[in-house]
């Protein structure tokens, strides 16, 4: 791997893209969690099942060093051809948004429906280059750091259905600010040494 000796200039032009799951448990709203998908059974993400209430919000986002880029609310199942919807309908725009339109690099996860024939076609048509991150290449994305921002700032609301919880989480996304996600992406030469220290096992990001 030799993206640890890229410096700022290029991941300046690296757009991050990441799914997650925020959960409302109860009629309160008090007992809301984001996780990842896929990751329903891990104790940290069981909470006690409740009578009434509930629910469940899936979403699509992506950022650079400029800022966020567009949320998508993924209202079905998340296939390949969803992901390919999500992506000819909101990378390109996002680019734009963030002024990278012209050189910009994307950044994914090694999930299935990512690498589909169909998904990898579409991009390399429509992007400046595809990064391939490492099989085994956790807390690499600074999207995740993201999440747990994004839940803190989530849990200010007081929320009670699904309405108000998308309504949330739209609000905060659009509020993180450039000082966040600059730093964050800043960070990556130093996340990809962590990982190739550790031997791809979870690092302090």
């Amino acid at each position: 791997m030799e993206l640890e000796t890229k410096d700022f200039n290029f991941w300046n032009t690296v757009i991050f893209a990441d799914e997650s799951k925020f959960n409302l448990f109860g009629s309160d709203g008090m007992a809301y969690v984001w996780r990842k998908p896929n990751t329903e059974l891990q104790r940290c993400n069981i909470r006690p099942t409740v009578k009434h209430g509930g629910g469940s919000v899936m979403v699509w986002v992506c950022m650079s060093a400029a800022g966020v880029g567009n949320l998508v609310f993924i209202e079905s199942i998340l296939d390949k051809t969803l992901n390919l919807n999500i992506l000819k309908e909101n990378l390109i725009q996002s680019a734009e948004k963030l002024g990278i339109r012209q050189n910009f690099r994307y950044y994914q996860d090694n999930d299935p429906k990512h690498k589909a024939s169909i998904v990898q076609s579409w991009l390399i048509w429509n992007c400046t280059h595809l990064m391939n991150p490492p099989a085994q290449s956790p807390d690499m994305n600074p999207i995740e750091n993201l999440w747990s921002l994004l839940e803190n700032n989530i849990r200010k609301h007081r929320i009670s259905n699904k309405k108000q919880l998308k309504s949330a989480i739209l609000e905060e996304w659009n509020k993180i600010g450039t000082e966040i996600t600059k730093k964050l992406v800043e960070s990556m030469p130093a996340r990809l040494k962590a990982v190739l220290k550790g031997n791809g096992y979870h690092t302090k990001y």
